[in-house]
């Protein structure tokens, strides 16, 4: 039997560009997707119990509720305020005690040990000592938040500015430059990708450090209406609070990321941009 050449069989033709830029747009989508059928099909099929998991649709009248009543919006302010506070704080002491160690070997042995030791205790495990100095008022919740993201950005930041070789600044210090533009023109550059992971991660812990104080310890916010429905079993409402956190959060985290991608690659453009000599 005659084998068949591989030059006999059809080649397919690649997919077009714009069906694969849909396909890979859709791509996140598919999962979520995929819940949210599954949820409803087991909801409509009685599978659950809607007292346990309540519908979908269930969920979105409560969320349409809570937005029109106002509810929503001034639970969703409260949790903004506090996290955008707490996590401002804990990035800019993150950043200046990470920059302090990356610059002085001396001050990473002193101190770097015990932070690490630190930061092995939970947010939950400082509440009863924080409460204590502050009280139970605002101050405890910024207090905890700054604490989770200090120390991804902390240590993040610590280990960009390691990323500078050292013969990349000893070249630096070759052709002229001063400590300042050492930092600045070598060492930032090198450190900023990996100053945005800490500052993306510390948001996600800052994000769920808020939830977690908004149970123990709130009057409003969106921890707190995951709370007071739990306790009144309305959990239509705490599905619709979830939901609302978990949106917050990515949105957040998306921001961040072009943020991230506009700042890199603009530095990039401008280092590889042709200078015009007058």
């Amino acid at each position: 039997m005659a084998s068949l050449s591989h030059h006999a069989l059809p080649r397919l033709a690649p997919a077009p560009a714009w069906a694969r830029q849909a396909a890979w747009t859709a791509a996140p989508w598919l999962l979520p997707l995929a819940l949210l059928t599954l949820w409803q099909t087991g909801a409509s099929q009685g599978w659950i119990s809607p007292q346990v998991l309540p519908p979908p649709a269930f969920v979105w009248d409560t969320l349409r509720d809570l937005a029109t009543s106002g509810d929503l919006w001034l639970n969703t302010r409260a949790s903004l305020q506090r996290v955008l506070v707490g996590f401002a704080l804990g990035s800019l002491l993150g950043l200046l005690l990470g920059t302090a160690m990356g610059l002085s070997r001396r001050l990473e042995a002193y101190v770097l040990p015990t932070f690490n030791a630190l930061v092995q205790i939970p947010v939950l495990a400082w509440l009863p000592f924080v409460l204590l100095i502050v009280g139970i008022g605002e101050p405890l919740k910024y207090i905890l938040i700054a604490k989770a993201a200090l120390v991804p950005v902390t240590l993040n930041t610590l280990q960009g500015f390691r990323q500078a070789s050292p013969a990349l600044r000893e070249v630096a210090r070759v052709y002229g430059y001063s400590r300042r533009q050492e930092v600045l023109e070598v060492v930032v550059p090198l450190a900023l990708p990996t100053l945005f992971t800490g500052l993306r991660l510390g948001f996600t812990k800052a994000w769920l450090s808020l939830v977690v104080v908004e149970l123990v310890a709130s009057s409003e916010g969106l921890g707190y209406l995951i709370v007071y429905g739990r306790q009144l079993f309305q959990l239509d409402l705490v599905m619709a609070a979830v939901i609302v956190v978990g949106a917050i959060g990515y949105a957040i985290d998306r921001l961040l990321d072009w943020a991230e991608t506009r700042l890199i690659h603009g530095r990039r453009g401008a280092a590889t941009a042709p200078q015009v000599q007058p």
